[in-house]
This record gives structure tokens, C-alpha cells and sequence, in this order.
């Protein structure tokens, strides 16, 4: 299975405050987990990667992540993510935060999610072969909305913590819930860790906006 985000990813090309060049980090890299079967490169760079420092349950899932990346290659993780979000019939883990967060045919989440993105200024990558509510696409807007893109500023903390309460985080957190739980999960429970307790760290900070 294979898919493109959304938004097409773009590399950041201006200053942003460092906690924030920090939190568009985090959705980048979850979007690259999610969007399909990570790269070698991703996974060595993981590997390599140093301790976080400061909030607990984020720095324990990072080292749960870099160790299980340590003993992950990419073959193995492809074939872990097919099993896992792909294979044939319906995927025993969905990724998808419409089916977190009910699809009925009136109002679907994809509905609200492309009047968001068009509210936003936003335009759906043409390359994109998954619809607007995979998990990956929205952790990719997350991270244009947090860092910008060139041309472009970042959105407002209020239109940030819009989008991310009525199409992110609910389905996100239930879908990383599943994960850590499911039994074939092996390298991405370690990726759901780290997903977890960063949507409980965005979740906590939006309650300050």
C-alpha cells in the first residue's frame, strides 16, 4: 500500500521559534511513518537518534522508538505495514480518523476536512491517492499549519487548535490507542507510543489557547 499526505511536503526554508520547528518535526515524522513503509534512511536516522530530554512519557516512547529502530530494517517494517494497514479486505488496524470518529454517509469527516482545507487556504496535493481523512495527510497539514511553507506563514494557534480538535486529534489519539494494543504490532507499537503521548502533549497545550 502506498499513499501521499495531503499536502505535499515541503522543506522549511525560514526561521521558526524552536519549539515549534519542534512540533512540525514530530508531525513530519509521523506523517512519514504513516503515509507508507518507512525508508531505511528514515528508520537508520531513528536508530541514531538522541534521548528527548523534559516530558517523561514523550522521552520513554522516543527510546522505546530509537531502540526498536535500532533492530528494524526496512524490509521487515514493509512488511509489518502491509499486515498491519494494508493486505486484502479490510486492514486489521484502520488509519483512517473517520472510522474513529464515525463516517456516517451525511457529513462525512472527508466532507468537513476538505471545507477545512479549502478554509484554510490549503489545496489537496494532486498527487495524493488516499482520501483527505488518512492519518498521515492530516499529521502533514498539522505540520504546514504549525511551520508554514514558503510564501506562506504559519496558521494562527487558534486555527491550529481548530483543525486538530475537529479533524486530528480525536481520531489520531483512538488510532494510536488500538495500535499499542494490537497483537502483529511489533516495530509500530513502539511509533504509536511516540504518536500517543505527542497528541497528549498537543492536547494539553491547546487547552491553554
Amino acid at each position: 500500500m502506498s499513499a501521499q499526505p495531503a499536502v505535499a511536503p515541503v522543506a522549511l526554508q525560514r526561521m521558526v521559534p524552536p519549539e515549534e520547528a519542534a512540533r512540525a518535526d514530530f508531525y513530519a515524522l509521523l506523517a512519514s511513518l504513516f503515509v507508507g513503509p518507512p525508508a531505511q534512511e528514515l528508520i537508520a536516522h531513528l536508530a541514531a537518534a538522541r534521548p528527548i530530554e523534559g516530558e517523561r512519557a514523550l522521552a520513554r516512547a522516543w527510546l522505546g522508538l530509537t531502540q526498536a529502530s535500532a533492530a528494524m530494517d526496512s524490509d521487515a517494517a514493509a512488511i509489518e505495514y502491509d499486515e498491519l494497514f494494508a493486505g486484502v479486505g479490510k486492514a486489521r488496524v484502520s488509519i483512517f480518523a473517520g472510522y474513529y470518529t464515525g463516517a456516517p454517509a451525511r457529513d462525512h469527516p472527508r466532507i468537513r476536512i476538505q471545507a477545512a482545507l479549502a478554509g484554510l487556504g490549503l489545496v489537496r496535493d494532486p498527487r495524493a491517492t488516499e482520501p483527505e481523512d488518512h492519518l498521515a495527510g492530516l499529521f502533514e497539514v498539522m505540520r504546514v499549519l504549525v511551520a508554514g511553507v514558503p510564501g506562506r506563514p504559519a496558521a494562527s494557534l487558534a486555527d491550529q487548535k481548530r483543525f486538530f480538535e475537529e479533524h486530528v486529534g480525536p481520531g489520531a489519539t483512538k488510532f494510536f490507542a488500538a495500535l499499542a494494543v494490537f497483537p502483529q504490532a511489533n516495530y509500530y507499537r513502539h511509533a504509536a507510543g511516540v504518536g500517543a503521548a505527542f497528541m497528549a502533549l498537543e492536547s494539553e497545550s491547546f487547552l491553554l489557547v
